[in-house]
């Protein structure tokens, strides 16, 4: 390889802990300031994301009509220059696979940049699977003994944001740090979920001290650590758990300092700081929301539909959002009334309303449908035969005529009859369904992929 060549291996595993999919990002070459470092991505599935990840890694959801959430990642790598990218794949990765192959062949990745899924492995020393996101960095290392790289960068994968991580480098170099971890300056610890990372920084932004917004019980420091907590102008933020690593420090806390360790977060970087390792943050300032609920999944579509320029913009010019080009016909609008909306690629709209919504690709709506404040992820294919919709399956694909939706999330390639009312009539804020095909979390209904609901239903 070249020595300003660009490597990038990515790595989704499954994991038995809250973290099923990893991607690890290796990156080699120079340029002028040093050794361009390592990255490492993580693509956590967490339980709360059920049903959305029942059948799919969370990197595979869709959001915003034409895009999923991997495609935020992958992009902040694409504009911060990294575009030979190898990814190996696992747990619940069908989707995933097919979208990452297919998706970034030669999109912002110049004549020699590609994006390559390779299978999972196992060897005679592990065939197990990975413990938590710390042991499968551990097990991972042994990539990095042909690429001499000299830093690491872990990146969750589920995340919307856009960064230059280039900056995130070069503050990590200036400081001499041991780690940089990247946190959020825009945003309280107390809007977070319990498990959530935070961080306590002095005035000089060196990290104090690392806990999870749940924890009861005390960590045991060293007596130099103990020293910084007498500074009294710290402050409490949430971190985006975007670490940045010096590649000796790395090796050193998985194999020496904590070779049991499982969770990155609240094992190694806890232990790193215990250990009085120069633990610094950097501050990011712009949007970013963790998809760690339906909630925040929820408020991230709806946000979409906003005229204010506060959410995630995927019409940035100056840094675009890629994804796999889909070659679908325009949407066809047949007396629709759209307000405030996103609609998707090859949808058939017919007299309908559909009013705060963002709309899938190839989404059918019939007559007299009226959709509110809700997200439709559309469909795979189209359900047509000979010009004429296939009625062999029962109720068609879509949205049938004069059906209500209210506050919900409809999976791919739905059913749902006529006169159909989802509004959560009972205004329910939890409830399990499944069997119905349905859930309900924080108020918001959301329906199972191919889920049937039959005519006249209330839900």
């Amino acid at each position: 390889l070249h020595r300003n060549d660009i490597l990038c291996f990515s790595f989704i595993f499954g994991l038995l802990s809250n973290d099923p999919d990893v991607i690890l990002v290796i990156l080699d070459g120079k340029n002028k300031k040093g050794r361009v470092p390592c990255f490492i991505f993580i693509n956590g599935i967490r339980i709360l994301s059920i049903p959305l990840t029942k059948r799919r890694s969370e990197g595979a959801i869709p959001i915003a009509a034409n895009y999923r959430l991997i495609d935020a990642v992958v992009s902040n790598c694409i504009n911060s220059n990294i575009n030979k990218i190898y990814a190996l794949t696992q747990f619940n990765s069908t989707s995933l696979n097919s979208h990452l192959s297919r998706a970034y062949s030669g999109a912002g990745l110049g004549k020699e940049g590609f994006v390559q899924v390779i299978a999972a492995y196992q060897s005679p020393e592990d065939q197990g699977w990975f413990q938590g996101t710390a042991d499968a960095i551990r097990r991972c290392l042994w990539v990095l003994e042909e690429y001499p790289v000299a830093e690491f960068l872990i990146l969750p994968g589920h995340h919307l944001y856009k960064m230059d991580y280039q900056k995130v480098i070069e503050s990590h170099r200036s400081r001499k740090s041991d780690i940089t971890i990247v946190a959020s300056n825009g945003i309280t610890v107390r809007d977070q979920d319990p498990g959530f990372g935070v961080l306590k920084i002095n005035a000089e932004n060196q990290v104090m001290q690392y806990s999870l917004k749940s924890d009861t019980e005390p960590v045991n420091y060293t007596a130099e650590t103990l020293s910084r907590f007498n500074d009294t102008s710290y402050s409490n933020i949430p971190s985006m758990g975007i670490y940045l690593i010096n590649r000796a420090t790395m090796v050193n806390l998985l194999n020496k300092h904590f070779p049991k360790a499982n969770d990155f977060g609240s094992e190694v970087i806890r232990g790193a700081i215990s250990l009085g390792m120069k633990v610094e943050a950097y501050l990011f300032e712009g949007y970013w929301k963790d998809m760690r609920s339906i909630e925040a999944f929820y408020q991230a579509n709806m946000e979409c539909v906003k005229k204010s320029n506060m959410g995630y913009n995927f019409c940035d010019r100056d840094s675009p959002v890629y994804t796999m080009p889909r070659c679908l016909p325009p949407t066809l609008v047949s007396d629709a009334v759209i307000t405030d909306s996103v609609i998707g690629d090859g949808c058939i709209l017919n007299r309908c309303k559909i009013k705060r919504s963002v709309v899938g690709m190839r989404t059918k709506i019939g007559d007299g449908a009226i959709i509110e404040d809700s997200v439709i992820m559309g469909s795979d294919v189209y359900q047509i035969e000979d010009g004429h919709e296939s009625s062999i399956e029962g109720i068609p694909m879509g949205i049938g005529e004069n059906t209500q939706i209210r506050k919900a999330i409809i999976d791919k390639n739905a059913r749902i009859g006529k006169n159909v009312k989802i509004i959560n009539k009972d205004n329910v804020e939890e409830g399990d369904r499944e069997a119905n095909g349905y859930v309900i979390s924080g108020g918001i209904m959301v329906l199972l992929r191919s889920a049937e609901i039959p005519d006249d239903s209330v839900l």
